[in-house]
């Protein structure tokens, strides 16, 4: 009998250690490491939000850049310039490697406030008039509900390609306003394209 009893309280005390709960330092640990998990969760949330909130002005900057290409090249299809006339007003500051920079054309050098085309059709020259705007609620441009674009400047640099005279490089870089989310407000978005004399 009494090997019986003491197999039982073996049993029962064996019950009673592997029933024990959690220490206080072993709890404080998993509080510990799930607050870091959910802190690196927000922070991911955070800057993934910071960057959807840059989406717009990204495409916003894409889309003038390309139309400021498009631009220069219906104007030389439509004739409105001549193909001397498709240079900066004075040689562009930086030109790539391959290129070089002439004056004596129509497009103002230097990074300007983004301002809307005037009767010449081509941006960055000197008879631009008025902001630039983006359509307002009603999605159509030319009403009164229109929004300007404001903190957005373009630039244009126009180098002649080295070694063909019938060839241009044409490079628009558009700066605006963004996310801080890593640091850096004032973004770029540069498009990079080579006009022909023919069309």
């Amino acid at each position: 009998m009494e090997r019986c009893d003491m197999d039982k309280m073996t049993t029962n005390a064996r019950r009673r250690t592997s029933d024990s709960g959690f220490s206080l330092l072993e709890a404080v640990i998993a509080l510990l490491l799930l607050m870091v998990g959910l802190m690196a969760m927000a922070q991911v949330l955070y800057a993934g939000l910071s960057i959807a909130s840059t989406s717009t002005p990204n495409l916003v900057a894409r889309e003038k850049a390309r139309e400021a290409i498009e631009s220069v090249h219906t104007a030389r299809d439509t004739h409105t310039v001549l193909w001397a006339q498709i240079r900066n007003v004075g040689p562009p500051a930086v030109c790539p490697v391959g290129t070089t920079g002439v004056g004596g054309g129509e497009f103002e050098n230097g990074d300007l406030d983004m301002l809307a085309p005037g009767p010449d059709g081509l941006v960055n020259t000197a008879d631009d008039d008025g902001r630039e705007s983006t359509p307002g609620p009603d999605n159509l441009l030319g009403t009164s509900d229109d929004v300007p674009l404001e903190g957005y400047s373009r630039q244009v640099d126009i180098c002649d390609v080295d070694g063909n005279e019938n060839l241009r490089q044409i490079t628009v870089t558009i700066s605006f306003q963004a996310s801080n989310a890593f640091g850096q407000r004032r973004r770029q978005y540069q498009l990079v394209t080579l006009i022909s004399r023919f069309s």
